[in-house]
């Protein structure tokens, strides 16, 4: 019943912005059918309803090789789908996110012998609620409660029908996988204008048969421009899958204020008027559903992939060889000092890569093979113990002694979990200066 609630939020808040007094059952009639329905291409599936044709092959209408359905077909179609609402109980062929009536079904939900309350308004705004998921790669989508990410989603729905008109070959019933691609386009101040909201919008790709798609947006983009957008710290989201099982993940935080620190560190940090080229890394060492194991969405699921082998294993990053590595060689750092959620371990980190930088060579700056190998055995620590073992036997190669010795104390006072990752830190910063 959640696809109800958020449809009703929604109609709540559109008749608030646009002034309006529409009930659930008056917008379906003449607003959302007609935009989602009512035309050659559907903008969602309408799952096993009477509205679905399963005889219809959208491919070949869309490739010219059968006509679409005339309005009147359409019409008969939409007749039984509104009888159908007004004289049956609501189940998964009228009411979009519920389940099947038929316990054996693979859409069905818990057995219960409870009367659930269910309305012909709730009926109605299912449909509107589903229109309004936000999908993101791994085949989920998110349902948001607060009214302005509605509103926002909103927004694009008409665009959304305009390419499908406009363009002939691209592929219909990809609502939600519109919304997130939408969201992320909509939040970008950087590319978004409001006097021409298409420009600079591509979200799609060709399949064999050049039949075009809309390519899902990544979890992290959308909530990166979400946390640009909204000063909130946190966010509520349902996330769940309707197809021909229905998957149900529940309802999850979305903590923006983390959700931000690494975009903003990383401005910060490498005087960058943004961080584009480095947002498609983050959130990439997990899927989504992975990352919803942790029972809130926030710095952790926005570890980049590659970084997990550093941080256990002792292992010497190597220098970037371009531009690429070197934007990837900044993320694993910054996301690490998100992580130890202390801006002064940067400076710390690398004056302590600086102070063994020097203990490394003689004065002369020829390399010591004892004193490397002794810096080697102190960048290879991945504990405490093993890091203060090998720093007192650097001690004596060290100029600034007791400013090393300082850094050092502070590393052994840290929490226990923290250590590894500043000590991967250490080791990135070290590389910088090589």
């Amino acid at each position: 019943m959640i696809t109800s609630n958020i449809g009703k939020i929604f109609l709540s808040a559109y008749n608030e912005e646009y002034g309006t007094s529409y009930d659930a059952k008056t917008f379906f009639l003449e607003q959302f059918y007609p935009l989602f329905f009512d035309q050659n291409k559907y903008m969602m599936t309408a799952g096993n309803s009477p509205l679905e044709n399963p005889k219809l092959s959208w491919d070949d209408m869309i490739k010219g090789k059968k006509p679409y359905e005339a309005s009147e077909q359409r019409k008969v179609r939409f007749d039984k789908l509104i009888k159908k609402i007004e004289e049956s109980e609501a189940d998964a062929s009228i009411a979009r996110g519920y389940p099947s009536l038929d316990v054996t079904a693979t859409t069905s939900g818990q057995v219960t012998d409870l009367r659930l309350p269910s309305s012909r308004d709730m009926i109605y705004t299912s449909w509107i609620g589903d229109a309004l998921g936000v999908g993101v790669q791994g085949g989920f989508s998110i349902l948001f409660s607060k009214k302005e990410i509605l509103l926002d989603i909103f927004k694009g729905w008409k665009l959304y029908r305009k390419c499908l008109n406009e363009t002939a070959m691209l592929k219909g019933n990809q609502i939600n996988t519109w919304n997130g691609q939408w969201l992320s386009h909509y939040y970008d101040d950087r590319v978004y204008d409001d006097t021409m909201p298409l420009a600079g919008f591509n979200p799609f790709n060709a399949n064999k048969d050049g039949i075009l798609n809309i390519d899902t947006q990544t979890w992290t983009q959308i909530l990166i421009g979400l946390s640009r957008r909204y000063s909130s710290s946190q966010l509520m989201g349902y996330v769940y899958s309707i197809g021909q099982t229905n998957t149900t993940i529940g309802f999850l935080p979305f903590d923006l204020s983390q959700i931000r620190r690494p975009i903003n560190l990383y401005k910060k940090i490498f005087k960058m008027k943004d961080g584009g080229n480095a947002e498609a890394l983050w959130g990439t060492a997990m899927g989504f559903k992975t990352a919803c194991a942790f029972g809130s969405i926030g710095i952790k699921a926005m570890e980049p992939k590659g970084l997990r082998a550093y941080i256990n294993s002792g292992k010497q990053p190597k220098s970037p060889k371009d531009e690429d590595e070197q934007i990837s060689f900044n993320v694993y750092k910054i996301w690490i000092l998100a992580m130890l959620n202390n801006d002064d371990l940067w400076e710390k980190s690398q004056k302590l890569a600086e102070l063994i930088n020097e203990a490394s060579s003689d004065k002369d700056k020829s390399i010591s093979t004892k004193r490397k190998n002794l810096v080697d055995a102190l960048l290879g620590a991945t504990n405490k113990k093993q890091f203060v073992e090998a720093a007192t036997e650097v001690v004596p190669f060290v100029g600034e002694i007791e400013e090393f010795k300082g850094i050092v104390k502070e590393i052994h006072g840290m929490p226990t979990d923290n250590v590894p990752y500043f000590l991967t830190l250490l080791r990135f910063q070290y590389k910088t200066l090589q």
